[in-house]
């Protein structure tokens, strides 16, 4: 089917993570089919994650208006889609253009199963992987080289603006999350900041800038607080310079593997099982540790998050051994 594709439109609408994870897909689309010309539909405010992607051609932003939007997708007269979202609105999308399309498992029950009953028949895939199905009409396979983020030359940050205790190496710590249950709480931040014996750059958006001062309170002038500081891609530019990541169960997870950083990921009400951890070629895999408190009966209590603990004592992310991240945090940091 290859020597009949010339033109496809990728759908994922959000969100950092997400959006990260398709790229390899991108990446081998082009690779593998000379001449194509690859159009991506996200919502305008994410943008920014893939907006100097060299594989892609042309961008659709998405606002909501789907009035003007449609019109303009049916023109392109695209030989296929590649729906990588899979709701409601890319479905739609589909519908109206009417053109060949595919999609991926998005083991939406089998989510559903663990939340809710603890009954675990989830496949041993990663979502990026889960991706490449989508593929398959296609004949596209993984190339395995992993995730890929391009960062503006102008968004670059020159370490040499920073603060002087973090211009010759630093640990970037990345203390939000668009959920409470997925964020490990600022004593236990400040903990690990002041044992693992190396400065600490926090990273978070606006809304984590307050936690991000507590934090410094707790600890000492070897911490920066940088949330909220700086764009995506001026945070993302901090995370490829970083000696090592820490970091929730974030986006910039995500962006940190596709610079093949070393990466600590703590796990709160979310599981690694669900396909979201460090994606990571193979000959890297050895730099991912991820740390979650395990036999818990009530974890995974969401696939997403909650603003608070269900069940009021947050376990999670209370019972984390910070020993372990501190050990795995010194050892990383001397390979």
């Amino acid at each position: 089917m290859k020597k009949n594709i010339h033109k496809v439109l990728i759908i994922r609408f959000s969100s950092i993570g997400d959006i990260v994870l398709t790229t390899p897909v991108i990446r081998c689309l082009k690779k593998q089919i000379p001449g194509i010309e690859i159009h991506y539909l996200i919502k305008k405010q994410y943008h920014e994650i893939i907006s100097t992607n060299p594989y892609i051609s042309k961008f659709w932003l998405f606002d909501d208006n789907f009035h003007e939007l449609i019109p303009k997708l049916k023109s392109e007269n695209f030989d296929f889609i590649i729906d990588l979202h899979k709701n409601f609105r890319s479905v739609y999308v589909r519908f109206r253009l009417k053109r060949p399309a595919s999609s991926f498992p998005k083991l939406n029950l089998r989510k559903w199963l663990i939340v809710n009953l603890k009954i675990n028949i989830l496949p041993k895939i990663h979502l990026a992987d889960r991706y490449f199905k989508a593929l398959k009409p296609l004949g596209i396979s993984n190339d395995e080289k992993g995730l890929d983020y391009f960062i503006p030359g102008e968004e670059e940050i020159d370490l040499s603006s920073l603060p002087v205790a973090f211009r010759s190496g630093y640990i970037a710590f990345v203390i939000g999350g668009k959920h409470s249950t997925k964020i490990l709480p600022d004593d236990k931040v400040a903990i690990l900041c002041k044992n693992l014996g190396h400065p600490v750059i926090l990273l978070g958006g606006k809304e984590d800038r307050e936690r991000g001062d507590k934090i410094i309170r707790q600890t000492d002038d070897k911490v920066f607080n940088a949330c909220g500081t700086f764009s995506i891609s001026q945070s993302a530019s901090l995370v490829r310079q970083a000696d090592e990541i820490i970091t929730n169960d974030t986006g910039f997870m995500h962006i940190a593997a596709a610079f093949k950083k070393p990466v600590l990921s703590i796990w709160g009400n979310t599981i690694p099982g669900f396909g979201m951890y460090p994606y990571l070629p193979l000959e890297y895999r050895e730099r991912s540790s991820i740390f979650e408190v395990m036999d818990l009966s009530c974890r995974p209590c969401s696939k997403i998050g909650f603003s608070a603990c269900p069940k009021k004592h947050f376990k999670c992310m209370m019972d984390q051994d910070l020993e372990a991240i501190i050990k795995a945090g010194k050892e990383r940091l001397i390979q």
